[in-house]
């Protein structure tokens, strides 16, 4: 008896509560761009301390999403809203890992993802509605999914009105993309223009104005020039179309304007940046 009681002990013992200096260090990590590696071994060492841990357990779904791994992804997030469930945060790391596995699965399984994805988002913004990323992701999903999935143009315009009574620009943004969708081009690009006047480098109006010359086949110099801002920029923000869609969407206007090689370099570009993505390798074998 004595013999067992003290090996429950040693266990419960073991794991020891995670030491905040070695957290705040892998949290450094994790913030500094090209430590990824590092930053996953930092946070699997605070896991063998304690796996239960919410933010542990959090950036590990992080990394895991970062590098493309949604299955894994979903299992740290979902430890971490075990340990934490009333942290937004961790509902919306959750939403995201189900939305990267719904891109991937069957058909049969895609729908019963997306659902988990909208109701982990849903989540997250009843937990903290002034959140912006929240919103926006809800927004996205709601704009893109199917109604059978949860998504509707309905749910996605009352998004967007929610979104610019917390940033008027981004709520702008919101509703361009909106028009997009619908063919409203001009109404579209006007709302990215009021961004830009106020803002010149907003990093998400101009790859949006990039997005709508390759999409549309007009504005396709403005579109170009957008674009070429971007990678001018710093690290796109959070959420934001990263530099190698970027550069997707440079091919496709430079192949629209018939400049092929420029195009080729373009795509071949982004997937030397993100090798696992798919529509630009697609664009550059048929270019090819």
């Amino acid at each position: 008896m004595f013999r067992r009681l003290f090996l429950l002990l040693a266990c419960a013992t073991s794991l020891a509560a995670v030491d905040p200096a070695a957290l705040a260090a892998a949290l450094a990590l994790f913030n500094e761009r090209g430590q990824s590696a590092e930053a996953q071994k930092a946070f699997e060492a605070l896991a063998a301390t304690d796996p239960k841990d919410a933010d542990v357990n959090f950036f590990l779904g992080q990394l895991a999403n970062r590098r493309s791994d949604p299955e894994k992804a979903v299992n740290y997030f979902e430890a971490a809203v075990a340990a934490a469930p009333t942290e937004g945060r961790h509902h919306h790391g959750l939403g995201d890992a189900y939305g990267r596995n719904a891109q991937k699965a069957g058909l049969l399984s895609k729908f019963g993802l997306a659902k988990k994805c909208v109701a982990a988002y849903e989540r997250a913004v009843a937990l903290e509605p002034a959140n912006l990323d929240f919103r926006l992701s809800l927004f996205e999903f709601y704009r893109q999914a199917p109604g059978i999935a949860g998504g509707g143009v309905d749910k996605a315009t009352a998004q967007a009105a929610a979104i610019k009574d917390l940033d008027a620009d981004r709520g702008r943004l919101a509703f361009a993309t909106l028009y997009v969708g619908q063919k409203r081009y001009a109404e579209a690009l006007a709302q990215f223009d009021e961004v830009l006047q106020v803002s010149p480098d907003d990093y998400a109006a101009l790859y949006q104005v990039g997005r709508l010359a390759a999409l549309t086949g007009e504005y396709l110099d403005r579109g170009l020039t957008a674009l070429r801002r971007c990678l001018e920029l710093p690290v796109p923000p959070p959420h934001a179309f990263g530099h190698a869609a970027a550069h997707w969407r440079i091919g496709a206007i430079l192949e629209a304007k018939q400049d092929l090689p420029g195009a080729r370099a373009a795509y071949e570009t982004a997937v030397k940046l993100d090798p696992k993505f798919t529509a630009a390798a697609d664009a550059l074998k048929k270019l090819n």
